[in-house]
Order: structure tokens, then C-alpha cells, then sequence
């Protein structure tokens, strides 16, 4: 009998499922005195057999017919994480994603499904929203339980959602995190926005906003209205690394320290590792899965060794990955110059990427 590392999950339809020694299996059947777990590959006949609990491995596993995938784990366990979240509280789909992301690793990020699937499933947890016969909101549902107005603005452009206590919470927030989620919001809209705050050691979602677009005036119009309540003092705030949300926060607020998300530093790359047909190596070489791993460390790394340790590690890549190498030289850290010494300006500053001073602050890097 072993205990060691099992791990449980539900299906999308709330089977039993568990990972051990990097497989994951499924409930195949119920026996008096055991479960039987099945891989989940259907041409894998591996096979395991639990304690009704799922806490202890009785017999197995068997044989499978390939390896383990422990990067698996960890999008099973995301998934679990969000289903619970949505049938446990009210919070808004992206607001439970963001959350729960923090503490995804980024290692894993090459397994993870896109945003919009996993929305759909938080809003699978839940009943269909109420609107009237126009798809307007209802009035009743315009205040939150607690009588207060929840509608801080509205015209064709742009609608925000937050209350005074929300305010008032986010006026103490010294740290901001704002994150966009497209294809999640009335058809008249783009975007649904969330601005975030780091209040007693919790990132919690304090204002939404409902975007036509994703334009450098759109986010603008956005930050201007909630400004325009009071005269909030946020030192630092984290976005995601889309060209227009960064112009509006850098023009509107140009001394706060402005950061990127980890999360989606590494997001950016695992795309670039796709599009330049590296995925297959990728999942398949150690040695080129470990070199992407430290080029996402390098956001952990001082800034001002940051070249230094990309000039260590691009050695050990094969020349395939020459092209991607451009791209991240270009993108993250400047090409070099062909006369003289140093390098060009990169599309996002090392500063902007880098999360080094957050891990020294003990501040979330997502």
C-alpha cells in the first residue's frame, strides 16, 4: 500500500480523478473495498487501484504505454481550484482566474488551456445570468446585497462597476494589478477590465469595468473616471503586456512604478515557442524545456545582470531556436547593435518585466 503524492481532481462533469507518480487516471469502477482508476489515455491500458477515500494506493499501477506527464498535474488542479471558487463564491469569472493563476508554475504553462476555456468552465459552475427583454442589466441587480449602488458609471463607451466601500478599500491599496478578459461581456462590449488591490496581503477584485475596445483612449477613459473619485496613492501597479494599457498607465500615472505579470511574461514566450514550431521540442527535449525555463528566470534575475545571464544561457540553445532567440532578444532585451557596443531599445524595458525588486519587497509577481 503507498500514500505517497496522490493528488485529486474532478472531471467537468465531477468524476473522480487523481494523479500519481505523474499519471493521471480516472474512475473506471467501484468495488466493495476499492476504487479502479484507469489511465485517462483511452489507448492506455495502465490501471491503479485505490482505498474508497482515494487516499492510498492498494495495487498498481500497471504498465502504461507512455510517459508520464506531470505537467498535467498542475492544469488539473487549476481546474479543480476554479470550479470550487465559482460554486463557492460570486466573484467574477476573470477575478477567480487571476487569482487563481498566481500561484500556477510557470514550467506547466505549455499545458495550460487558453483563457477562454477555462471562463467557459467557471461559467459552466454557475446558473445563466438574469437581464431583461433589451440585455440590459435588471435594476434590482444594479446595488449589491448590501443596498449600495454598484454602478459608478455608464455611457456607450464604457460602463463601471464598484461600490464606495470598493473606493475606500482601494484608496488604502498601495499595489494595483489591473488584467483585461476579451469575449467575456455583453455583445456591445469589447472587454470586461478589472482593477485589482493588494489589501491585507490578498489581491482582491475592487472595480470592473465593460470596454468597447482595447485603445490607449478606451483605457484612458477607464483609469480618468475612477481618478476622478478621489485622490488615490497607489506606488506600484501590474499589468498584463498590452502595448495600449501600458501607454495609458505610463501617461496617466508616470510616477508609479509600473510592472508586467510573470504570468504573462511566460505566457508570451510559450506562444513565440508555438508559433516558431518548437512545441513538439518543447514537450519532448529536456535540455530545450530547461533552457526556456531560464530564460523565464531571468525576470527573477538583478536588471543589471539580466545580459549578462542571457549571454550565459544562449549558448546551450541549438541553432533551430536562432529565430526565437531573435524574437526574445528584440522583444525583451534589445538586439544588439551592429556598430559599436550594447543594444538596441526592446519592445518592453528590462524594468517593465523584471520582477526582481518584487520578490526582494515580498510583492506578487502576478
Amino acid at each position: 500500500m503507498s500514500t505517497q503524492a496522490i493528488k485529486k481532481f474532478k472531471t467537468e462533469k465531477g468524476k473522480d480523478m487523481l494523479s500519481y507518480e505523474g499519471y493521471i487516471y480516472t474512475l473506471e469502477r467501484k468495488i466493495d473495498v476499492k476504487l479502479i482508476f484507469r489511465c485517462q489515455r483511452r489507448d492506455c491500458k495502465g490501471r491503479c487501484h485505490t482505498n474508497p477515500t482515494m487516499d492510498a494506493i492498494l495495487s498498481g499501477p500497471t504498465k502504461h504505454c507512455h510517459a508520464p506527464t506531470p505537467d498535467l498535474v498542475p492544469v488539473f488542479e487549476l481546474k479543480s481550484k476554479i470550479k470550487a471558487r465559482a460554486a463557492e463564491t460570486e466573484e467574477f469569472p476573470s477575478a477567480i482566474l487571476h487569482s487563481v493563476m498566481r500561484s500556477f508554475p510557470l514550467d506547466a504553462a505549455g499545458q495550460l488551456p487558453q483563457g477562454d476555456t477555462l471562463l467557459r468552465t467557471i461559467r459552466r459552475q454557475r446558473p445563466a445570468s438574469s437581464t431583461n427583454n433589451d440585455n440590459q442589466l435588471p435594476d434590482n441587480l444594479k446595488q449589491t446585497d448590501r443596498g449600495e449602488n454598484f454602478v459608478l458609471h455608464e455611457d456607450e463607451k464604457l460602463i463601471i462597476f464598484t461600490t464606495a466601500t470598493n473606493l475606500s478599500v482601494l484608496k488604502t491599496c498601495k499595489h494595483w494589478f489591473v488584467d483585461g478578459t476579451f469575449k467575456v461581456c455583453p455583445e456591445d462590449f469589447y472587454q470586461m477590465f478589472t482593477l485589482h488591490g493588494l489589501y491585507k496581503s490578498q489581491v482582491i477584485p475592487l472595480v470592473y469595468g465593460l470596454l468597447v475596445g482595447k485603445k490607449t483612449t478606451d483605457y484612458d477613459h477607464f483609469f480618468r473616471r475612477i481618478m476622478d473619485e478621489d485622490d488615490f496613492d497607489s506606488e506600484t501597479i501590474l499589468s498584463d503586456f498590452e502595448a495600449a494599457t501600458i501607454k495609458s498607465i505610463n501617461s496617466l500615472f508616470p510616477n508609479i512604478v509600473h510592472k508586467g505579470c510573470l504570468f504573462h511574461f511566460g505566457q508570451c514566450i510559450w506562444r513565440q515557442i508555438q508559433s516558431h514550431g518548437l512545441q513538439k521540442k518543447y514537450q519532448e527535449d529536456k535540455s530545450f524545456h530547461l533552457d526556456i525555463k531560464k530564460l523565464i528566470a531571468l525576470a527573477f534575475v538583478p536588471v543589471l545582470d539580466v545580459i549578462k545571464a542571457f549571454d550565459l544561457i544562449v549558448d546551450d540553445f541549438d541553432d533551430d531556436a536562432d529565430d526565437f532567440l531573435g524574437y526574445f532578444e528584440k522583444t525583451w532585451i534589445g538586439e544588439p547593435k551592429k556598430r559599436g557596443t550594447g543594444r538596441k531599445k526592446p519592445l518592453f524595458t528590462i524594468e517593465l518585466w523584471n520582477v526582481y525588486d518584487r520578490i526582494v519587497a515580498n510583492l506578487p509577481r502576478s
